[in-house]
């Protein structure tokens, strides 16, 4: 192997006396793609921020070729060719894709006195057209899918001229459409001699791309290896330390009962249209298709955040009122979103406060929560997901984001709902709490709660669905029993071709 581009040596890092890093040492050679694996809290994360300058660490060194890299200025990293892509897609929410792909580097005009819009706009397209993406270049970034986002992110990325491109999680929120462009421009980036560290809980993609894996376990470095002389389940022992049993299609399932969820209909213009379907307590009803096809504003518009132009939903036999959140709540019905960091959390505030939220009113004394009623909810609720936190004190952004994403879930397990709405529950979450997650589905199921799964992890789907939907363009395309599911009978409903076998929606597109 060629002299490294990044020596990583001996970095070490506490928060509040616990220890995220501990004399953690790697090194990345040009050209290469180099896998970050671990638990979600194995330290990654906090490796990845003193990499780009954003945390100074406790102790430890980085060079970058040979010349030591000055700790704690993102400047500094920027400047010796160190760029980032985050899990959460970091955008200005109120500027469009062109100023959000340039900000801090827009080209100018007239000795620099004015934008160059007209450039900012040809390069914007270029740069996302080599990604396949189509972008509405004046709508705001906040107004877009959250696939969306990640690439513009991606994008911006790219337009700095970079030695290492670190991706923490960079295909959670897309496709596989765009997983796959996305791969081609990582092997064009490799071939340029341009370095990859790729972090990511998906390890069909670890296998598919990187040349090496370095596993971090509890903040301590474990081991790296070429990742042709290491095979999945060894990598999965690696990285939690333990063996992991598998989720199987239709393990511990369970009767349906009396239906729980009715859906009639339901159409909101220019997002989906006459979608009918039923959940029955105690079921996992999966729903499938393609990012952009109208899963979750189907999951907004149940749980009120969106009001809907037509059509029905009862919970339980009720009639839940549309556009309207509290209704939904009263009545038993819970959403995880996509976005769990705008959408499901209040960053700022601390774990124990986010887990309480959907319960507060109950919890609370001539208004003012009780924290001898809290206390011990809160410390209920850590414990039996396994949240990963130094105190229930802590701000809920100094978690991983799959430590955030069991704090979501729990807030809504607190409040005991009926129907619960899942979407892509385990989107950026480590190989053993994805596993955790999916016990905990299937035990709910068992309690008899109706579950609705929205995901774009087609193992996950097959694996926790009783049932799978299929939307496409905004319609059900069809229905797939457990016994004939498949990935490609699933695929090709998403793509408009309906499978033999496969029962038609009502409004089949």
């Amino acid at each position: 192997m060629s002299a490294p581009l990044i020596q990583i040596r001996g970095i070490g890092k506490a928060f509040g006396g616990v220890q995220a890093l501990a004399d953690v040492s790697l090194e990345i050679a040009p050209g290469e793609v180099h896998a970050l694996c671990g638990e979600n809290g194995a330290g990654k994360s906090t490796l990845i921020k003193v990499l780009s300058g954003s945390l100074l660490p406790d102790t430890g060194e980085v060079w970058v070729r040979g010349t030591r890299l000055p700790q704690g200025g993102v400047a500094a990293a920027e400047a010796a060719g160190i760029a980032v892509i985050h899990q959460e897609p970091v955008v200005f929410p109120h500027l469009n894709a062109a100023d959000n792909l340039f900000v801090g580097a827009e080209p100018r005009r007239r000795g620099g006195l004015l934008l160059d819009r007209a450039r900012m706009r040809r390069d914007a397209e270029a740069l996302l057209r080599r990604l396949g993406e189509t972008v509405d270049l004046q709508r705001p970034v906040g107004e877009l899918p959250v696939a969306q986002r990640q690439m513009i992110a991606i994008a911006r990325a790219l337009s700095r001229s970079c030695r290492l491109l670190i991706m923490d999680e960079p295909t959670s929120s897309l496709s596989a459409r765009e997983t796959e462009v996305l791969f081609q421009v990582i092997r064009q980036l490799r071939a340029e001699g341009v370095s990859v560290l790729y972090v990511s809980h998906r390890l069909e993609e670890v296998f598919a791309l990187a040349d090496r894996v370095t596993v971090l376990r509890d903040g301590r470095w474990v081991d790296t290896r070429a990742t042709p002389t290491i095979d999945r389940e060894e990598l999965i022992r690696l990285m939690v330390g333990r063996e992991l049993a598998a989720a199987e299609p239709g393990a511990d399932s369970t009767t349906p009962g009396e239906v729980l969820l009715a859906v009639e209909g339901l159409t909101r213009d220019g997002a989906f249209a006459g979608v009918s379907f039923q959940v029955r307590a105690g079921e996992v009803v999966g729903l499938g298709g393609l990012v952009g096809a109208g899963r979750s504003e189907v999951a907004r518009a149940l749980f009120g955040i969106d009001r809907p132009d037509s059509g029905t939903v009862k919970v339980g036999g009720q009639r839940l009122p549309p556009g309207s959140v509290p209704a939904a709540i009263r009545q038993g019905v819970a959403l995880v979103p996509e976005d769990r960091q705008h959408l499901g959390l209040v960053l700022p505030l601390p774990v124990g406060t986010n887990l309480t939220l959907a319960v507060l009113r109950g919890l609370s004394r001539f208004g003012f929560p009780s924290k001898r009623q809290e206390a011990p909810l809160i410390a209920r609720l850590m414990k039996e997901l396994d949240i990963r936190a130094a105190s229930a004190a802590v701000p809920a952004e100094t978690l991983s984001g799959g430590n955030q994403q069991k704090v979501v879930l729990g807030k809504w397990l607190a409040a005991s709902p009926r129907v619960l709405i899942l979407d892509e529950p385990t989107r950026g979450v480590d190989v053993g709490a994805k596993a955790e997650v999916h016990r905990l589905i299937r035990s709910l199921a068992q309690q008899g709660m109706a579950t609705l799964l929205i995901s774009s992890d087609l193992p996950e789907l097959l694996a926790m669905s009783d049932r799978i939907l299929v939307m496409r363009a905004g319609r059900l395309a069809g229905e797939l029993g457990r016994a004939e599911a498949t990935p490609e009978k699933v695929l090709a409903l998403a793509l408009g071709q309906a499978p033999a076998g496969a029962a038609a929606g009502k409004e089949s597109a």
